[in-house]
């Protein structure tokens, strides 16, 4: 089945790497040429992976959407919510919620941040970035918009408008961006996307939005620029090399040993589902654990 973005994705690829040769060209003090080969061949392994799993995604919206439409019918009163206009910005609306928490869970639950953590494990910030995507995360991130095509969103229109919020997270990833003022009040932008991608603990587990940054300050996660705080790009505990699979695979190796160490399998099993950090014997923490022991500090006496 071909979408009805599939021309627009088709020219929106090599444009996309045009402008991170150009922001290279400009700003050769923001890439790591080794980091960047990298996150290319990150790329391309996870571009390989999507190809499968995102058509699976797909057919799975299509059975659920298929499959409850006389439910729809019978107690919300339709079969379709159709393909108005405000349909369209509803669901990229509710796209990018699903996203948000999509990405907060991501970041709080260790075993989903294994998957996410390719995006966060390079020291540098660059539109480069923002093509590095984890190889395994694709396989657990359409559980998250499953119910759309339930309360009778076209999966086609779902599946364009992962594709359209995908496509604007790309441009968050420049440090040449200003602050745009009062668009940053309901909007992402490349400036407070780069609080997301520090490891400052001050902005650990933060701005987690895609297109739309509210949902950050609805639910507590917004975190400004603080001028008197230097970003930090990268992970507290990152991988040893730049190698494409150790980047891939590090935390789930991490994973692994801090299960083997813990000689009970309540702690076992919150190695895999509690914050990234957590440790049964306190010779880790989690962020905010890390920002309490901070802030607790700044408090005079």
């Amino acid at each position: 089945m071909d979408l009805p973005i599939t021309p627009f994705i088709k020219y929106l690829y090599p444009f996309l790497i045009a402008l991170i040769v150009i922001e290279y060209l400009r700003a050769r003090d923001l890439y790591s040429l080794k980091e960047t080969a990298s996150s290319f061949v990150i790329a391309m392994g996870a571009t390989l992976i999507a190809s499968f799993t995102k058509v699976w995604a797909l057919g799975i919206f299509i059975v659920i959407f298929e499959s409850f439409k006389e439910f729809r019918l019978q107690f919300l009163g339709y079969e379709t919510l159709g393909w108005s206009w405000y349909i369209w910005v509803i669901a990229l609306i509710l796209d990018d919620f699903n996203f948000y928490w999509h990405h907060r869970l991501s970041h709080n639950i260790r075993l989903l941040w294994a998957a996410h953590i390719p995006h966060h494990n390079a020291d540098n910030f660059n539109l480069g970035i923002s093509i590095r995507n984890g190889w395994f995360i694709t396989f657990y991130k359409p559980i998250f918009w499953l119910w759309m095509p339930l309360v009778g969103f076209e999966p086609v229109m779902v599946g364009t408008a992962l594709i359209i919020n995908a496509a604007y997270q790309f441009f968050l990833h420049s440090q040449l961006v200003p602050s745009l003022g009062w668009y940053e009040k309901v909007f992402n932008t490349p400036y407070i996307h780069q609080v997301h991608h520090s490891s400052n603990v001050e902005y650990l587990d933060r701005n987690h939005g895609g297109m739309l940054i509210i949902w950050d300050k609805i639910f507590g996660t917004y975190q400004p620029v603080m001028k008197d705080v230097k970003f930090k790009f990268g992970v507290v505990h990152g991988p040893k090399t730049k190698s494409p699979i150790e980047a891939n695979t590090h935390e789930f190796k991490s994973i692994w040993e801090d299960m083997k160490k813990s000689p009970r399998l309540i702690d076992k099993l919150r190695y895999i589902f509690d914050a990234p950090g957590w440790s049964h014997d306190n010779s880790s923490k989690t962020a905010k654990q890390l920002q309490q022991e901070l802030y607790t500090a700044k408090v005079p006496a």
